[in-house]
């Protein structure tokens, strides 16, 4: 979350699908089963990416972020699938394979797709090394990740001024390279905070709260504060994912002080959120 060359890279690497306890989600990668099941934070994800290979070349790319995305999302046909319908988009992409061997392989699946599939695969073969959550999102998972993935990644690439659409998906690629495009290219490691500061934020962290969670928000709100506003959006979904545990969003961000960070509900894994004066 605040190295998103790093961040990056997590969506385009894939992990080690392995468990060392039952509460260790390292083979989910930088993902929660909030965002594999429910699309929970989703929208940065893409967005990172599209600023990944937007400024690739050294040159700004709308046409090649734009291809990235659709091949990170590919997932292929099914056998004997119905010839599509007028303007109906595709989401087998496996022609961008020669273009992004790393995020769509030859038979047209996905990074997204092999990564869902491989979280899957594991918790499956092992049951014992995962908690009983973990195994209930993967039947679920393997029931009807397919058939929604690519509904999603047709209503992804609806047009904004599509006479069909009823623009109420959150998630669609023209938007998600507009942000990218006004975002900028990804950032490294930001500036760290001061040996007072983070004294200071240890004071406020109450019980419970490990002590790198105050020094992580305080950090990325002031990488993504606008000129003209004090709120920074908190993607939450994301933030379990950086944290490695949705405890983040349930139980420790509700723990903490209104005097340092004052938030709204989270809806939908966002929320927005300020950071006291001193700390922006």
């Amino acid at each position: 979350m605040l190295n998103e060359i790093e961040e990056f890279r997590a969506y385009t690497t894939f992990p080690e699908y392995a468990a060392k306890t039952k509460y260790d989600s390292a083979f989910l990668g930088r993902f929660t089963f909030d965002t594999l099941v429910k699309c929970e934070g989703l929208n940065r994800v893409l967005t990172i990416l599209a600023r990944g290979y937007l400024w690739q070349d050294g040159e700004e790319n709308p046409d090649r972020a734009y291809d990235a995305l659709r091949a990170w999302c590919s997932i292929p046909d099914r056998k004997n699938a119905r010839p599509r319908r007028d303007g109906q988009s595709e989401t087998d992409y496996r022609a961008l394979h020669v273009a992004f061997p790393e995020l769509v392989d030859e038979d047209g699946a996905g990074w997204y797709c092999r990564h869902v599939h491989q979280v899957v695969a594991f918790v499956r073969k092992h049951p014992d090394k995962v908690l009983k959550s973990a195994v209930t999102s993967c039947d679920l998972l393997k029931k009807g990740f397919d058939e929604a993935w690519r509904d999603k990644l047709r209503q992804m690439q609806v047009p904004i001024f599509s006479p069909s659409t009823k623009a109420d998906w959150p998630l669609r690629f023209d938007d998600i390279v507009a942000d990218a495009m006004e975002e900028g290219p990804l950032r490294g490691e930001p500036v760290p905070l001061s040996a007072g500061e983070l004294d200071a934020l240890r004071a406020f962290t109450p019980k419970g709260v490990p002590e790198t969670v105050l020094p992580a928000l305080v950090q990325f709100h002031r990488m993504n504060k606008p000129e003209d506003s004090d709120w920074v959006v908190l993607p939450v979904a994301n933030f379990d994912a950086y944290f490695g545990t949705t405890t983040f969003g349930r139980k420790w961000l509700p723990a903490l002080p209104e005097t340092v960070i004052r938030r709204s509900e989270s809806s939908y894994g966002v929320s927005r959120y300020m950071a006291l004066a001193i700390f922006r």
